[in-house]
């Protein structure tokens, strides 16, 4: 199955991630198929950049986020989450 996973960089105590898609039972640090967007927690607000075409194409796909990537997805309005009512 193929993920849209965080792939960590950045050194101890300087994290930076790179948003990626890859096999499932690829390593963490492992082979990758392609890097769609960045995350740098470190500046507040952290920084986000997704390449929203890329991402849904993925989707599309059949590629499966992870729950922070899917959180970032989300809040970037990229994709929907379903079961969750936007009126208050």
């Amino acid at each position: 199955m193929v993920r849209i996973r965080l792939r960590r960089m950045g050194t101890r105590g300087r994290p930076y991630y790179r948003i990626v898609v890859a096999d499932q039972r690829a390593a963490a640090k492992g082979k990758f198929i392609e890097q769609i967007g960045v995350y740098d927690p470190l500046p507040d607000p952290p920084k986000v950049e997704i390449n929203a075409e890329l991402a849904r194409k993925w989707i599309e796909d059949g590629a499966k986020p992870s729950d922070a990537v899917e959180h970032m997805l989300v809040n970037a309005g990229i994709i929907v989450k379903e079961g969750v009512s936007t009126n208050a």
